[in-house]
C-alpha cells in the first residue's frame, strides 16, 4: 500500500512538471491540495522527500514564463508552495488562530514546533533561488500591483522564500524592498490585507544584515517611523494591530545594526515610541505592539560599560600560579556588535538541544575505564591519621573531647533537637512571639520517622496572608514591639539612645575594637553580653560569644573588622511557611520603561554614589538623606551603591576574588530607611541568563530591630521582582571571550518594617564559615562521648590560612570486647561534602540538618551511627565563603572543576578530600554513598545527579550497543527512596547522565576513579517546590535542614534494601517501625515495585511571561506571522471564488496585463 501511494505521488509530481495540458495541471493541483489539507504534516514531509518542492517550483517558473500567465494555475500553485514551505515538519501550529499569545507553556511548545518545522526543508528558499522562482515571483508581483488577489498570493510566496536569510538577501538585491515600500506607502486603509502581507515580507527581508543596511542608506527608518505613527494615530479601534506590529518588526530588525540604531536615534525614534506607548500599556489588545516596542527601545538604549573602575574583583589575593590581569579596555560598541557583511542562514536545529547532546560522553572507553590514583600510594598513608577510628585503642576512643568550651558556651545546645520543618519552625517560640503568622500545630519532638509516617509534615501558611505580603506587616513602624512575655517594650531607638548605643555600630559590631564613649562597653564581648542580658534569646546550637571568638580567628582577604549582626545574633526560622511570590502581570515592562525614562527624562535622576569598595574613604554622611550601605564583613558582597532616584538604588556586586565573573551573590547591610516606603533596588551586574527570581523567589531580609524584639529571623522579602537583560556590556578584551558579556538586572522593592532600622539583605539565607566552626564546636560538646564518637579535625589549611574541618561521626562500640571493637572498625563509610560553591549557602543549611540529626537521640540516628562511619567535609571552600565569592576559590577558579588533577598548593581542600577518598578505596573501604551538597539557581525542588553509562549512551543515541555492558543499577535506589520520604525531593528532576563538561566534578571523578556507583550531587533549589506537600512554597532554613535529616533516613532505608543488610539491623529496624507490616511494606519495598510510583516528570521552568532578553531573532515573532499566514492560506483555499471584494473594491480583475 505504501509503495502504491509512493508511486502514485511520484506520478502526479512527474506529470505536473511535464504536462502542458491546462486541465491536467489544475486537476493535479486540486488533488495535491486535497491531499495536503487532510491528515497530518507527515504527508507534506513525505511529498518534500519525493521532490515535491522542486516540482512545484519548476511548475511555477514554467507557468509564469508563458506569454500570458494563467492565474487559475498560479494561485493554487502559490498556495501549495506557501503551505509546503511553511509546514515542513511537526503539527500545524495555530490553524485558525489570528495571533500567537504567550502563555507559560505555550511559548516553549510553539518555539519547538517552529524549529522542527523549519528543520525539514530548510533549503526551500535556496531551491527557489536555484530554480529562478524568486525572479519570476518578483516579476509577477510587480505586474500585479493593482490586482490585489494575485499580488497577495505573490506576497505569501515571498514571505516563505524570505525565511532563509540568504534568499532574503538575494531578494533585496533584486529590488524586493523597493517594491514592498511602494505597496505599504503612503498611509491608506484601502487594501489592508495586502499592506499587512507586505509588512510581514519586509520584516522577513530585513533580518538580512545587507537588507537592513540598504534600508538605512535609503532612509527607510524615517519612513517606517512616520508610517507607524500614522497607523497608530488613526487606528483608534485597534483593528489593524498586525500591520502596526509588522512595521515595528521592520524597525526592530534594522535596529540590530549599529548604523540602524544610529538612524533610529537620529530620527527621535526612542522618544516617539516611548511617548506613543505610555497611554496604552494596560490595553491587552495592543500586547503584540507593546512587546515589540519594548524590545526596540531596549535594543536601542545606548550600550555602556558597568560603572566600575575595573571588571576585576575589588579584592585581590596573591596566590601561587595566579596571573595578573591587564587593566580593562574602554568599552565601545565595536567590542560587542557584529556589523559585518556576511549573511548567516540560521535555519539550524535547536542549538540548546544540540549542545546538550554534544556534551554527553559517548566514548565507552572513557565511561568504563577506571584510572589509577593521581599520586604515589605511599602518599596516601598521611590519611591514616584522619581515620583513627580504624586503628586507635578503645581507651583513645573513650577519651573526652577537649575542654576548651565552657558550659556557658554551650548552654544553647539542644541534645535532642531533630531538624524537621515542623519542629524547627515551632522551636522556642511562644504564641506571643508568633506575630507574623499562625503557629504550627505542636506534635512534640518525636522520631523523624514519625514525621514521615504522618505523610510528610503538614505545612501551614501564615494566617490571612496573601502571597508576597510583607511578613513584617504586624510590626509597628514606631518601633514599639512585644517582648517574649507579651508586654510592650519601649521604642528600640529610645532604648539604644538611653544606653548611649549607636544602632549602626551595634548592628555590625567590631571584633575587638572599643567604643570611644567611655560610658559604653569597651569590648565587643561586653556589648554582646549586655544585649543578651536585656534581650535574652535561645537559638539551638548557637552562641554569640563563641561566634565572636571564631570570627576573630577567621582570615579574610580584606581583613574584615566587623561582624554582621544576623550571623552574630543568630537566626530562628519563621513560624510559618512563605509562599512563592505571585508575579504581577506586566511588572517587568513597568520597570524597564522606568529604566528607559532615565535616558529620555533625566530630570529626577540623582545618580550619586553612596557606597563603593573602590574608594579608600567613606562616601556617606550619617546625616545624609539616603540609605547607608555596608558589606565589609564575612560573606558580605556589595561593591557599589548608586542612588538613582529618591527611593531607588542601583547596586553592583563584587566579582569573585581574582576573577572578573560570577557576580550573583549579594549580602549587605542597609540602614537609614523610612518605614512604609517602598525602596527599589536594582542589582545591575548579574550574569546568569535567567533566575528563579522570575518564578516566585524572593531575596532574604533580617531586621535588627525585629531581632531585638524577639524575632531574630531571616525572612523572604520583596515585591515587584523581575530579572531581565539590561544595557550594560563588558568588552571582549576584558572577558577574554569572542564577544562582549551581557549583564542582567535583578530588581525588587522592599518596604522596611521600622524607621531608622538596620537591615541585612541577601541573595539567600547566609551561612558563614565562622557560623560553621561555632556550630561544630557546640555539636561536639553536646554529644555524650560514651555513646557518640564525634571527632572534629583539620583536613588541611586553605590558601587563605583557614582550616578546612573534617568531621567523623559514628557510635562508640557497645563495650570493650574484641567483637564490639571489631564491629566498630568494620562499619562501612558514608562520605558527605558541601559548599564547594560559596554562593550556594542552601547547601550549608542542608548540611546543618544532616549534622544535627546524626548526633541527635533520634532512634534512626542511633541506628545510623551504629552501622556506619560518617566522614563529613561540611565546607570545601572556606575562603570563598568568607570573602563573599559566588563560585570560586581565592585563585578565581571553580573548585568543583578541579577533581581530576588537583594540586596540594593550589587546591588543597580538593586535593586532600580526594586523597582521603583514595585512601579509603585503597584499604577496601570505599564509601557506600558519596554525596556533594549543592544549590541550584534554575530549578525548583531537591534532586540528585548521579552517573550511569547506559543512560548516557541511550540519551546520546549512541550506536554503541549497550546490551553487553554490565552496570550496577543501584544508583537509582537512593533517589527513589528520597522521593518517597522527603517532601522537598522529586525523582523527576534527577539525572544520571555523564557530561564531558562535568568530567572533573566530584560526582564523576569519585564514580569513575574510586568506583563508587552511588556518587551523587544533591541539588537544592534557591527558591522552593512545585510539587508535593511544599508545592507553591519557598524554602526556609527549616525545609533545608529537614532535607539534610531526610537524606540520612534515606541512607538507612538504602541499607535495609541491600542484600548485605544484617539480620540484626533488620530486626532493629522492624522494632523501630513498630513491626507494622504496612509500614515495612512502605519503606522496604523493592526497587522494582517502587519504580512504578515515580512522580510524573516535571518540566523545567516555562518561558517567562515577559522577554528576559531582547534578542533580534525572537522565535515568537516568526511564530506569530507564520501562524497567521497559515490561517490566511487556509481561508483563501476554502473561499477561493470570493476574492477580496470587501477590501479591494468591485471591478478588480484576476488577470494582469501581460
Amino acid at each position: 500500500m505504501a509503495e502504491q501511494e509512493a508511486s502514485g505521488l511520484q506520478v502526479l509530481l512527474r506529470t505536473l512538471q511535464s504536462s502542458s495540458d491546462r486541465e491536467s495541471i489544475l486537476t493535479i493541483l486540486q488533488l495535491l491540495g486535497d491531499l495536503l489539507s487532510g491528515g497530518t504534516d507527515r504527508r507534506i514531509r513525505y511529498m518534500i522527500s519525493k521532490g515535491g518542492s522542486e516540482a512545484l517550483l519548476q511548475t511555477l517558473v514554467d507557468t509564469a514564463r508563458t506569454a500570458s500567465p494563467d492565474y487559475d494555475i498560479l494561485l493554487p500553485l502559490f498556495r501549495l508552495l506557501a503551505k509546503v514551505g511553511l509546514r515542513g515538519l511537526g503539527a500545524v501550529l495555530g490553524i485558525g488562530n489570528t495571533m500567537v499569545t504567550k502563555t507559560d507553556n505555550g511559548s516553549a511548545v510553539m518555539e519547538l514546533t517552529f524549529k522542527q518545522r523549519r528543520a525539514e526543508d530548510k533549503k526551500f528558499g535556496q531551491k527557489a533561488l536555484e530554480l529562478e522562482a524568486l525572479d519570476v515571483t518578483l516579476i509577477l508581483a510587480r505586474k500585479n500591483l493593482c490586482h490585489s488577489q494575485n499580488l497577495l498570493h505573490c506576497l505569501w510566496a515571498l514571505r516563505v522564500f524570505a525565511a532563509s536569510v540568504t534568499t532574503a538577501a538575494m531578494l533585496g538585491i533584486n529590488g524586493a524592498m523597493e517594491l514592498l515600500f511602494k505597496v505599504i506607502t503612503p498611509y491608506t486603509q484601502n487594501r489592508t490585507r495586502i499592506i499587512r502581507a507586505a509588512t510581514e515580507v519586509l520584516a522577513a527581508l530585513l533580518k538580512s544584515k545587507s537588507n537592513s543596511r540598504r534600508a538605512v542608506n535609503r532612509g527607510y527608518v524615517v519612513g517606517l517611523l512616520r508610517l507607524h505613527q500614522d497607523w497608530h494615530s488613526h487606528d483608534t479601534a485597534n483593528t489593524y494591530v498586525l500591520i502596526r506590529r509588522g512595521l515595528l518588526l521592520c524597525l526592530k530588525h534594522i535596529a540590530a545594526l549599529r548604523s540602524g540604531r544610529e538612524a533610529f536615534l537620529a530620527a527621535q525614534g526612542m522618544e516617539t515610541l516611548f511617548s506613543t506607548t505610555q497611554n496604552c500599556l494596560d490595553d491587552k489588545s495592543l500586547e503584540p505592539v507593546i512587546s515589540i516596542v519594548l524590545q526596540i527601545l531596549r535594543q536601542c538604549y545606548p550600550k555602556s560599560p558597568l560603572p566600575l573602575v575595573t571588571a576585576s574583583s575589588a579584592y585581590a589575593f596573591p596566590v601561587p600560579g595566579s596571573v595578573t590581569s591587564d587593566p580593562p579596555c574602554v568599552l565601545t560598541e565595536e567590542d560587542f556588535e557584529d556589523d559585518g557583511d556576511e549573511e548567516v542562514d540560521k535555519d539550524s536545529d535547536s542549538e540548546d538541544v544540540k549542545e546538550e547532546d554534544d556534551d554527553l560522553e559517548t566514548d565507552v572507553n572513557k565511561l568504563t575505564s577506571k584510572p589509577g590514583p593521581d599520586r604515589p600510594e605511599e602518599e596516601l598513608r598521611q590519611y591514616e591519621a584522619m581515620c583513627l577510628e580504624l586503628s586507635c585503642s578503645f581507651e583513645d576512643l573513650e577519651s573526652k573531647p577537649g575542654d576548651d568550651l565552657s558550659f556557658e558556651e554551650t548552654q544553647y545546645a539542644n541534645h535532642h533537637h531533630i531538624p524537621t520543618a515542623a519542629s524547627l519552625k515551632r522551636h522556642c517560640l511562644s504564641k506571643d512571639q508568633l506575630s507574623w503568622g499562625q503557629e504550627r500545630e505542636d506534635t512534640g519532638r518525636t522520631s523523624l520517622l514519625s514525621t514521615v509516617k504522618m505523610g510528610r509534615s503538614s505545612v501551614h501558611l501564615a494566617s490571612g496572608k496573601a502571597p508576597g505580603m510583607n511578613p513584617y506587616q504586624n510590626a509597628q513602624s514606631s518601633g514599639l514591639g512585644i517582648d517574649s512575655s507579651g508586654s510592650e517594650i519601649p521604642d528600640i531607638q529610645a532604648f539604644l539612645n538611653e544606653d548611649a548605643w549607636d544602632i549602626d555600630a551595634m548592628s555590625c559590631p567590631r571584633m575587638s575594637a572599643s567604643f570611644s564613649n567611655s560610658t559604653r562597653p569597651r569590648d565587643a564581648t561586653e556589648v554582646i553580653n549586655k544585649l543578651l542580658q536585656t534581650h535574652p534569646q535561645h537559638i539551638p546550637f548557637h552562641d554569640p560569644c563563641l561566634y565572636m571568638a571564631k570570627a576573630r580567628r577567621t582570615r579574610s582577604v580584606a581583613d574584615f573588622k566587623m561582624m554582621a549582626f544576623p550571623d552574630l545574633w543568630g537566626h530562628r526560622p519563621p513560624p510559618s511557611a512563605q509562599p512563592m511570590l505571585e508575579r504581577k502581570c506586566g511588572i517587568q515592562r513597568i520597570k524597564i520603561f522606568e529604566d528607559i525614562r532615565r535616558l529620555l527624562q533625566p530630570s529626577d535622576i540623582i545618580n550619586k554614589v553612596v557606597f563603593s569598595l573602590d574608594e579608600p574613604w567613606p562616601l556617606q554622611d550619617t546625616a545624609s538623606d539616603c540609605l547607608r550601605f555596608f558589606s565589609k564583613f564575612e560573606s558580605g558582597n556589595l561593591r557599589k551603591a548608586i542612588q538613582v532616584r529618591e527611593f531607588e538604588y542601583d547596586l553592583l556586586v563584587n566579582a569573585d576574588v581574582n576573577n572578573t565573573q560570577h557576580q550573583q551573590w549579594f549580602y549587605f547591610r542597609v540602614s537609614g530607611m523610612r518605614a512604609a516606603v517602598p525602596y527599589r533596588f536594582n542589582v545591575i551586574n548579574c550574569e546568569k541568563p535567567n533566575s528563579q527570581f522570575n518564578y516566585g523567589m524572593q531575596p532574604t531580609l533580617y531586621s535588627v530591630k525585629e531581632a531585638l524584639l524577639g524575632r531574630p529571623t531571616w525572612i523572604r522579602m520583596g515585591h515587584e521582582i523581575c530579572y531581565y537583560k539590561n544595557h550594560y556590556h563588558q568588552s571582549a578584551a576584558v572577558t577574554g571571550g569572542a564577544s562582549g558579556k551581557c549583564y542582567y538586572t535583578l530588581t525588587f522593592a522592599v518596604t522596611f518594617p521600622h524607621d531608622e532600622d538596620v537591615c541585612y539583605l541577601a541573595y539567600h539565607y547566609p551561612y558563614t564559615y565562622s557560623a560553621l566552626m561555632t556550630h561544630l564546636d557546640i555539636l561536639e560538646k553536646s554529644v555524650n562521648p560514651k555513646q557518640v564518637y564525634f571527632r572534629q579535625e583539620v583536613l588541611c589549611q586553605t590558601l587563605g590560612g583557614n582550616s578546612c574541618p573534617l568531621v567523623t561521626i559514628t557510635a562508640m562500640p557497645e563495650s570493650k570486647s574484641a567483637d564490639h571493637v571489631e564491629q566498630f572498625r568494620q562499619r562501612p563509610y558514608q562520605v558527605i561534602t558541601a559548599r564547594v560553591h560559596p554562593g550556594e549557602s542552601n547547601a550549608s543549611w542542608v548540611m546543618k540538618g544532616t549534622l544535627e540529626f546524626l548526633v541527635s537521640s533520634d532512634p534512626v540516628a542511633r541506628l545510623l551511627r551504629e552501622n556506619f562511619i560518617f566522614k563529613i567535609i561540611p565546607m570545601l571552600n572556606p575562603d570563598g565563603v568568607i570573602n563573599g565569592n559566588h563560585r570560586c576559590s581565592l585563585r578565581g577558579e571553580d573548585l568543583n572543576r578541579q577533581w581530576l588533577s588537583p594540586r596540594a598548593h593550589l587546591q588543597p581542600t580538593i586535593y586532600h578530600a580526594k586523597g582521603l577518598l583514595y585512601y579509603l578505596s585503597s584499604i577496601g573501604r570505599s564509601p557506600v554513598v558519596f554525596c556533594d551538597f549543592h544549590g541550584h539557581s534554575q530549578k525548583k525542588n531537591v534532586f540528585l545527579y548521579g552517573c550511569s553509562i547506559k543512560e548516557t549512551l541511550w540519551q546520546a543515541e549512541s550506536t554503541v550497543g549497550t546490551s553487553t555492558l554490565v552496570e550496577d543499577v543501584s544508583y537509582r535506589t537512593l533517589p527513589k527512596i528520597l522521593d518517597k520520604l522527603a517532601p522537598a525531593f522529586t525523582m523527576s528532576s534527577c539525572s544520571f547522565l555523564v557530561e564531558k563538561s562535568r568530567a572533573s566534578t566530584a560526582r564523576v571523578v569519585v564514580w569513575r576513579e574510586m568506583g563508587v556507583s552511588r556518587s551523587y550531587t544533591m541539588e537544592s533549589s534557591y527558591c522552593g517546590c512545585n510539587q508535593g506537600p511544599y508545592q507553591g512554597l519557598q524554602f526556609g532554613t527549616s525545609e533545608l535542614e529537614e532535607m539534610g535529616a531526610m537524606f540520612c533516613l534515606g541512607l538507612l532505608i538504602l541499607e535495609l534494601k541491600s542484600v548485605s543488610c544484617s539480620h540484626h539491623l533488620l530486626t532493629r529496624a522492624a522494632t523501630l517501625l513498630n513491626a507494622e507490616e504496612e509500614v515495612l511494606d512502605h519503606y522496604l519495598q523493592r526497587c522494582s515495585s517502587s519504580s512504578s510510583s515515580i512522580t510524573s516528570e516535571l518540566d523545567d521552568e516555562p518561558a517567562c511571561l515577559e522577554e528576559i532578553d531582547y534578542s533580534t531573532d525572537s522565535s515568537s515573532d516568526q511564530e506569530g506571522s507564520f501562524s497567521e499566514l497559515d490561517r490566511q492560506i487556509q481561508e483563501c483555499a476554502f473561499n477561493k471564488e470570493e476574492g477580496d471584494e470587501e477590501e479591494e473594491g468591485p471591478g478588480q480583475g484576476r488577470k494582469a496585463s501581460p
